[in-house]
């Protein structure tokens, strides 16, 4: 992790979904090598509410919640004040689709973990930041656009 804090922060919000009732599948725990390393972590059955639901944690860590409707799934996903990426998986390209659009997000991955691209623009919503860098539209938010009407 990038410094001290962090990689207590992140062993903390762990500890806090454990203790809510979190099932470890993966990691879980520091396993002393010292340093700001935590190690890669998987949850299941993650109670509502926890911070790894709801907040950016910035760290190896994946709480997986299981939902019923697509409906559902989208309305856990938005439950945060966070929007910088989401990620839809899916066999059927119409749904992933239809879900990338309701999600609130600066970006969406459809079937794939990586999409950052420097000909595409950077950037998130809500609390995970305003306006884009990279690409034409990350050019525009440095400009000033100018309109001057003439008659002559």
């Amino acid at each position: 992790m990038i410094n001290a804090n962090a990689e207590q922060r992140i062993a903390e919000w762990v500890e806090e979904a454990k203790a809510g009732g979190a099932r470890v599948l993966v990691g879980g725990e520091r396993d002393g090598r010292g340093g700001f390393y935590y190690p890669a972590t998987v949850l299941t059955d993650v109670p509502e509410g926890s911070k790894l639901l709801t907040d950016e944690i910035f760290g190896p860590v994946a709480p997986i919640s299981v939902f019923d409707t697509v409906e559902e799934a989208i309305a856990q996903a938005n439950d945060t004040q966070y929007g910088l990426i989401a990620y839809v998986f899916s066999e059927n390209l119409r749904t992933a689709l239809s879900v990338a659009e309701r999600l609130e997000s600066g970006m969406v991955g459809i079937n794939r973990g990586l999409i950052s691209d420097p000909a595409a623009p950077f950037g998130g919503v809500k609390q995970s930041g305003l306006g884009r860098e990279g690409a034409h539209m990350g050019i525009m938010e440095f400009l000033e656009t100018k309109y001057i009407a003439v008659n002559f």
